[in-house]
């Protein structure tokens, strides 16, 4: 069955995280993604994640995650004859993705108006930590600077520790996400105008965006938001010691909060509004930390979930991942071997199914410049 994105062609000129994980998306779906890098420095993700004998090969786990199903080329864009392969490539192709610092393809011939000129169907897409415009747009930045920029630091922790940054690189992926959809948008736009588009992806406009509620409600009635740890405005939402392991509670609504009071045996500490659990939250708390305690962390998921009150017991990234549930929805595809590496792999797939022609690994990650020679053949 055809997948969406067959028949695609994207120039994948990027490096480290969220532009080759947004061009990962559209080649999980069929798009002939051809990997552009430096020969002499290539995408430093090949040199980063856990397992430093990879990362001394350039075939990095960080790599790893977001490179199948691409072909890899190498090129020194400083040099006019390998900009002429690019112009070339440019002209076969639907999409070019490209994340260095605004303004240095421009200064190098290969800006948008550029390659649009040699192809005006092209989508081409600019990903930076703060756009192409604007007055910072001139600066540099990973995902944890972006996240001390954006304020996501500051309302993460607890009241005692914060800034605290989050454990993955959020903000990296949610970008990569985000501007697969803008790409899939533009193709889709191109399908009935006949016209490219340009693509400006910032990560700071994608750290508010992964804010969006926070933010309305500051700007409604300034309110900064706070630290809350693992804990909640409703006591009822928040996690919880037991006798074993944290559990997670979820009883958001008041409809859930109600079900989670009837089956603990407590109808005296059901409320009527969120108000009403507002002015009760401390009470709720104690209530909630001494009964939480006379059951493991298993037990209480187990019972609560059986009774429709959403909670889970902490994991771990081990357990997670060893969880049934994982395997059934196919988001992890494993690679039995691969060029360069000695072993198999798994590396995450997508987050959603269809029911026919959706997302699926055909091949491994590529070693540095593995396809030169097959791409430059298909130019000459």
């Amino acid at each position: 069955m055809m997948r969406p994105f067959e028949g695609i062609r994207v120039i994948d000129i990027t490096h480290v995280l969220a532009g080759p994980f947004a061009a990962y998306q559209l080649a999980v779906l069929g798009a002939d993604v051809i990997k552009v890098e430096h020969p002499d420095d290539p995408d430093q993700s090949r040199g980063s994640g856990t397992d430093k004998e990879l990362n001394h090969h350039n075939m990095g786990t960080a790599f790893l995650t977001q490179a199948s199903n691409k072909r890899s080329i190498t090129l020194d864009l400083k040099l006019p004859k390998d900009r002429d392969i690019l112009k070339k490539l440019v002209a076969t192709a639907d999409v070019l993705v490209e994340n260095y610092r605004p303004g240095a393809f421009e200064a190098l011939g290969l800006g948008y108006e550029a390659m649009a000129a040699i192809n005006p169907r092209l989508i081409y897409a600019s990903f930076s930590a703060f756009g192409q415009r604007g007055p910072r747009g001139k600066q540099t930045a990973y995902d944890h600077v972006i996240q001390a920029t954006s304020g996501i630091m500051a309302m993460t922790g607890t009241q005692d520790v914060n800034p605290v940054k989050l454990g993955a690189p959020a903000v990296d992926y949610a970008t990569g996400i985000t501007g697969a959809f803008a790409l899939a948008s533009a193709l889709f736009q191109r399908e009935r105008t006949g016209k490219g588009q340009r693509i400006d992806m910032a990560m700071l406009d994608v750290a508010m965006i992964l804010m969006s509620s926070h933010l309305t409600g500051y700007l409604r009635n300034g309110v900064q938001p706070k630290p809350h740890g693992n804990s909640h405005p409703h006591a009822t939402n928040s996690a919880f010691a037991t006798k074993s392991g944290m559990v997670m509670l979820g009883a958001s609504n008041l409809r859930q909060q109600r079900r989670l009071w009837t089956v603990l045996e407590r109808p005296d500490m059901i409320k009527r509004s969120n108000d009403e659990r507002d002015a009760d939250h401390a009470r709720e708390v104690a209530e909630l930390t001494e009964i939480m305690m006379t059951r493991s962390a298993d037990e209480w998921e187990e019972f609560l979930q059986a009774r429709h009150v959403p909670a889970a017991r902490v994991r771990t990234m081990a357990e997670a991942v060893a969880d049934p549930q994982l395997a059934s929805r196919g988001i992890i595809h494993r690679h039995e071997a691969a060029a360069g590496i000695d072993g198999g792999f798994g590396v995450p797939l997508a987050a959603f199914t269809f029911a026919h022609g959706g997302p699926r690994i055909d091949t491994p990650p590529p070693t540095l410049g593995q396809h030169n020679e097959e791409i430059f053949g298909e130019l000459s």
